[in-house]
């Protein structure tokens, strides 16, 4: 199987890369997370005018026509600097969502603002009692004449104090954890009723618990079909797993390279840590596992390109992977630099807060490994 990629997916990673080694060292990220938003708007339109915005959606939209794997090396590459602009909830999500659902009017009018950088976007799908279930919604949708009128609460919105748009995982029929029933609106995040509490997450992104009390919408923004929205949200949400696992595989490999270079200059007895075989075993079993991450992340990605049909029970492998071997190298690097590998001025906490959050992302460890079980040994 040929892993190489193409001429255009280099210079994309290659793209990605310089942005993150020229404009987004350490200081620069930590003066960005300390910012109200938690995100550059600058750097958004330098996303935009690389076009780096347009790589998965249509060329009919302006878009570039890019797949999984193009998506995978940029976002490995922004696992490098922990990037905290929006591009997961913008354009993966968000713009995701918009592109698989949308009616031609929704696409025609919203698709092209993501890609120019004028409309940012935001997914709400998560509630106080869902945990991990995405079907696991109480906020109602009920149609009132040619309006729909929304009421609930979603929490942990991923860009969701800075969005423009909110596509909105509502409840039109059906008992509270099914899969039919679900309805996806687009609402304005502006809109009467709409209420947005912003607060901070532990690896510095900002998001926003959201309440809609009797807001008003046209029927006509409903995403897709009525009822019908786990069928729209469901493969979306696929592919930003296996684009948290690129992430999540940047983040582990700065880790590892990190880890290594100080234990070849710190020093104890007078000799390199380094130079201690047992410590040289931890770092082969913490490059190991970062290995097997990316073997899985590559077979997730060709199963997502070639629309396999083990798509899903790669990705849940996947994502149990990125956990278990996520936690082994962070804690690996943690230790092994000492008290201050977790402290706020060494990035090396940074990195590990952030693979924490992407290990509770649509599920943790835990519960993937019981959807993997479901697959592989259900009757």
């Amino acid at each position: 199987m040929n892993f190489e990629f193409t001429e255009e997916q280099g210079m994309l990673r290659d793209s990605v890369a310089r942005f993150v080694q020229d404009s987004y060292d350490f200081d620069t990220r930590c003066k960005i997370a300390a910012s109200d938003e938690g995100m550059s708007r600058e750097n958004w339109q330098t996303f935009a005018e690389l076009g780096w915005l347009s790589v998965p959606f249509a060329e009919s939209h302006g878009g570039f026509g890019g797949g999984p794997v193009d998506t995978m090396v940029m976002m490995e590459e922004f696992g490098k600097g922990i990037v905290l602009e929006p591009y997961l909830a913008t354009v993966l999500l968000f713009g995701g969502l918009l592109q698989r659902g949308g009616s031609v009017e929704q696409q025609a009018e919203l698709i092209p603002r993501i890609i120019e950088g004028s409309c940012l976007g935001a997914f709400a799908y998560l509630e106080r009692q869902s945990r991990h279930a995405i079907t696991d919604i109480k906020t109602t949708a009920a149609v009132e004449g040619d309006q729909l009128v929304l009421n609930g609460e979603k929490v942990v919105v991923f860009n969701g104090a800075s969005a423009d748009q909110l596509i909105v995982a509502a409840r039109s029929s059906g008992e509270q954890s099914d899969e039919d029933g679900i309805t996806l609106v687009l609402v304005p995040a502006d809109a009467a009723g709409v209420e947005r509490t912003a607060y901070r997450m532990m690896d510095g992104q900002v998001v926003a618990n959201i309440t809609f009390t009797d807001v008003r919408v046209p029927v006509a923004d409903i995403v897709g079909e009525a009822g019908e929205g786990y069928a729209v949200m469901s493969p979306v949400i696929t592919r930003a797993n296996v684009a948290l696992a690129a992430e999540a595989l940047g983040i582990m490999g700065q880790l590892n390279a990190k880890t290594l270079e100080y234990t070849k200059t710190r020093k104890q007895f007078d000799v390199p840590i380094g130079s201690f075989q047992a410590l040289q075993h931890r770092m082969v079993d913490t490059f190991m596992a970062y290995e097997q991450v990316k073997s899985l992340l590559y077979r997730a990605v060709c199963e997502l390109d070639g629309e396999g049909d083990d798509t899903a029970a790669c990705v849940h492998a996947l994502k149990v992977l990125v956990d278990r071997n996520g936690k082994k190298i962070f804690g690996e690097a943690i230790q092994l630099h000492g008290g201050m590998g977790i402290t706020d001025e060494l990035d090396i906490g940074h990195y590990a807060k952030r693979l924490m959050m992407i290990n509770t992302t649509f599920g943790n460890g835990d519960y993937h490994q019981a959807k993997f079980n479901e697959l592989r040994y259900s009757a």
